[in-house]
């Protein structure tokens, strides 16, 4: 039987990762084996600039905190996984395994659903929160073009008259 000291020590872990869960917009389980040191500096650093960040847990305690939580990412935890949390995560992460294929996208969960490789893939190649606010923008601004354009002639037509 595991001490006293032990089993609060691994409570502390999972109400960290439960925390950590619950607090993020998006989290994703990953396979780091294969990446070296460097390539794991240059990952958490990419992960940072985008206001997210991974951490290693081992998987019994990570079972144990999304059990506690509801959330359903068995399939996730088989072999040596990290826990990506944050914002937007999900294309650094893809960008990062294409450049890197010993990194390998698992399981995660997307504002509050579950998705899988395929879904995470998906995620991926849409473009940012930012690169969709400026899509939306540039369509308005042609709008209000538009109109000015067409304001500007039947005025123009109104004077011929």
């Amino acid at each position: 039987m595991a001490s006293e000291k032990i089993l609060k020590q691994k409570q502390t872990v999972i109400d960290e990762i439960k925390e950590r869960t619950e607090n993020a917009k998006t989290i994703v389980l990953f396979d780091y084996r294969g990446i070296t040191d460097s390539e794991a500096k240059e990952l958490r650093i990419k992960l940072r600039e985008s206001n997210s960040d991974y951490k290693v847990y081992k998987n019994t305690l990570m079972s144990r905190a999304f059990d506690d939580l509801g959330i359903d990412l068995k399939e996730g935890l088989t072999g040596p996984s990290a826990f990506a949390f944050g914002e937007d995560q999900i294309k650094v992460l893809s960008e990062f395994a294409k450049e890197h294929p010993a990194l390998v996208l698992k399981v995660g969960i997307v504002d509050g659903e579950k998705a899988d490789q395929a879904k995470l893939a998906e995620y991926a190649t849409l473009p940012s929160r930012e690169g969709l606010l400026t899509m939306l923008a540039g369509g308005m601004i042609g709008l209000v073009k538009d109109l000015s354009i067409c304001l500007d002639l039947y005025s123009q037509q109104k004077e011929e008259n």
